[in-house]
């Protein structure tokens, strides 16, 4: 394979040097990830180095940015690779980065937050659905999602209206930080139930460790998938 365009290669081929399947390389086609294929006088698929490259370039992207993102990005490389193709991994790049600084603010957040004494409060230090809304900058109703999600359930008053506890205010700015930085719903859940009584700041961080390591594989996939993306349309 010298030229990106020389060489005859089987669907079996390209999904041995790409690393996927016969099935896998005919999907990638039909998306658009790949070019289309040539074909033999019986009608058989035949492919060269480009479809290779661009496989490979898939498999790389679609860990940085996720599938569908790593399609639209392959079907522009084959379709408007000056333009289009440039926006769309500047934004993947992009992305990466916001959530490697909302991940430090959430870190420094869980630092500062844990840190704060709930001890020898006042009943007037609680605090009302819309007041912590307005503390927080979010929507009273986002406030209610996450008491119906068990994250920060706060006790009622004699109105049945929710009353925030200092504890339960210090709970919801965590959560706040952490979905700022990017934690889902589900893991939250699992995670909040030890937070609301020691607020164990190491659990937290461990896992914030982990998803700082996962932000650093994506990027290196994503910086693999465009040195692909840069061989293929550079080749000759």
């Amino acid at each position: 394979m010298t030229g990106l365009h020389s060489g005859v290669l089987r669907t079996a081929e390209v999904g041995r040097l790409a690393g996927y399947s016969v099935q896998q390389v005919r999907n990638l086609e039909r998306d658009g990830v790949l070019p289309p294929a040539g074909r033999t006088a019986a009608g058989y698929r035949v492919y060269d180095r480009s479809h290779v490259l661009s496989a490979r370039a898939y498999r790389a992207l679609a860990a940085g940015t996720g599938p569908v993102e790593a399609k639209r990005i392959m079907r522009a490389a084959h379709a408007d690779p000056e333009v289009t193709l440039l926006e769309l991994l500047d934004a993947a790049h992009a992305g990466l980065d916001r959530e490697r600084r909302d991940l430090a603010t959430a870190k420094a957040a869980v630092r500062f937050i844990s840190a704060e004494p709930v001890a020898q409060v006042r009943d007037s230090d609680a605090m009302t659905i819309s007041e912590l809304a307005d503390a927080l900058g979010i929507r009273p109703s986002t406030l209610r999602h996450w008491d119906a999600m068990g994250l920060v359930s706060p006790g009622r008053g004699s109105t049945r209206a929710r009353i925030y506890s200092p504890e339960d205010v210090r709970a919801a700015r965590i959560v706040h930080q952490l979905r700022l930085a990017g934690y889902g719903i589900t893991l939250l859940r699992g995670l909040m139930p030890e937070l609301r009584g020691a607020l164990r700041r190491d659990d937290v961080l461990t896992g914030l460790d982990a998803r700082e390591a996962n932000i650093r594989a994506r990027s290196r996939a994503l910086m693999t998938g465009a040195a692909e993306l840069h061989a293929l349309l550079t080749a000759s």
